[in-house]
């Protein structure tokens, strides 16, 4: 790191570890054990499957990439990584609205503010 860069701060580290396991842990919950995730879903219709597999995949790639960037301590990559997970529980509380699904709005909508938050920390310390 060079002198003109800014230091993660330790509690940021921490937080983004915690979602990288979390997103680790969903993923393998999701290509393991479908059904105590998806419970509403028919798990025997064609192309389930497929959608399942590439589920558990975004999730694992996503944990992988706030894990990498928070042993890297990497401002621009743990930015990146919120964007990410900004838009993608946007789309999720969207999701949620359209199948009427409270939980789901709820707690996209407690994730959506995590996610602005960590970016704003980020990007003022940058």
């Amino acid at each position: 790191m060079t002198e003109g860069q800014k230091s993660v701060p330790k509690w940021i580290l921490i937080v983004s570890g915690l979602f990288a396991l979390m997103e680790l842990i969903v993923s393998l919950q999701i290509y393991f054990s479908p059904q105590s995730v998806l419970d509403i879903v028919d798990l025997n219709a064609q192309g389930v499957d497929y959608l399942i597999l590439m589920w558990a995949s975004r999730q694992f790639a996503l944990g992988f990439i706030l894990a990498f960037a928070t042993f890297k301590k990497s401002i621009p990559m743990l930015t990146i990584a919120y964007i990410f997970l900004l838009v993608m529980f946007i789309g999720d509380f969207f999701i949620g609205i359209s199948q009427q699904e409270s939980a789901l709005i709820i707690g996209a909508i407690v994730m959506c503010i995590i996610s602005s938050a960590m970016i704003f920390v980020l990007n003022r310390r940058n």
